[in-house]
């Protein structure tokens, strides 16, 4: 998917719902351009380099994650 970008919703991350603080869709992105620095922070995303896979898109159980 040419031009597509992840976009986090910051008003639904809420990383104390993850499991343990972390995040999963941190964890999804086999590119690692979600980082999260510390359990229960939020995540950062560098979303010029995605390449519109959408594994994190899956993974994040509160839907705060989204492809545009």
């Amino acid at each position: 998917m040419p031009n597509t970008m992840v976009s986090l919703d910051y008003r639904k991350c809420k990383p104390s719902n993850c499991t343990s603080g972390l995040c999963a869709a941190a964890s999804a992105c086999t590119l690692k351009l979600i980082a999260q620095e510390e359990k229960y922070d939020r995540p950062i995303a560098n979303p010029t380099l995605c390449r519109g896979c959408a594994k994190c898109v899956a993974a994040c159980p509160l839907q705060a994650i989204s492809l545009i």
